[in-house]
């Protein structure tokens, strides 16, 4: 099994210009074998909180379709973030779209301060995927921050957790130090896609990472390149690549 994390930078409003550096991603991490590719939160839009309401996306949105062309022809599944409207409720949600052209909704359960003013929360969109007999999970950006979130991955049989954040250069040590800590006492691998650039007005941290089942840092990215963070399953242990794109 092969996992890519994507570092991108957005830009703010331009979802034509971030969906066709997805597509570039996502050719790339298929070039070098990804069964999963990982963008951060929100990524197809950029983060944003007041003007979310210009930028919705909608359950069967149009604009996935070529994002579900690659998944099919790539066989690969891609993890892209938006704010999608689920009957006239607005959720910081992710499209898991798989190779079988089949399309998932994960929305952010635990709001960060002020997003509940734009954003509404909810446990009912929580899908689990299973590649290669290994049980998938999802979490956005301030999910990593209640630990209840990875312990109920864990209840679930959880073998990879996969977090879609937007941290910025304060709060990515304490990212750091939750992820770590829930992958050593959850036995959880975890892969974690951040921003490298700003962000609604904002600078990111970048420094997407993986962790493997017992807490050992396996490899990340540092703070400015965007690219790919690739890792490898093989047997118990996993190697990794970064390419700088």
């Amino acid at each position: 099994m092969i996992l890519a994390a994507a570092q991108t930078k957005p830009k703010r409003g331009e979802i034509s210009a971030n969906l066709l550096n997805h597509y570039q991603l996502i050719e790339l991490a298929a070039q070098n074998g990804a069964n999963v590719i990982a963008f951060p939160e929100l990524s197809i839009t950029g983060y944003e909180r007041e003007n979310a309401e210009a930028f919705i996306f909608t359950e069967d949105d149009y604009r996935i379709d070529h994002l579900k062309e690659l998944a099919v022809r790539n066989n690969i599944v891609i993890i892209a973030g938006a704010p999608i409207k689920i009957d006239s409720k607005l959720f910081i949600g992710e499209f898991i779209i798989a190779p079988d052209d089949s399309v998932s909704i994960y929305t952010k359960q635990f709001l960060h301060e002020g997003e509940d003013e734009f954003f509404d929360s909810t446990f009912d969109y929580n899908p689990m995927l299973t590649i290669d007999n290994q049980n998938i999970s999802f979490a956005i950006c301030a999910d990593i921050d209640n630990p209840l979130h990875p312990e109920n991955a864990a209840k679930n049989d959880t073998d990879i957790y996969i977090a879609s954040i937007f941290f910025s250069p304060n709060g990515i040590p304490n990212a750091y130090r939750d992820l770590q800590n829930y992958a050593e006492k959850h036995k959880m691998n975890v892969l974690m896609s951040n921003f490298s650039g700003e962000s609604w007005g904002s600078p990111s941290a970048g420094q997407s990472a993986f962790w493997n089942s017992k807490g050992d840092l396996v490899a990340q990215m540092n703070d400015s390149d965007s690219g790919l963070l690739l890792v490898e399953k093989q047997n118990d242990n996993w190697t990794s690549k970064i390419i700088v794109a």
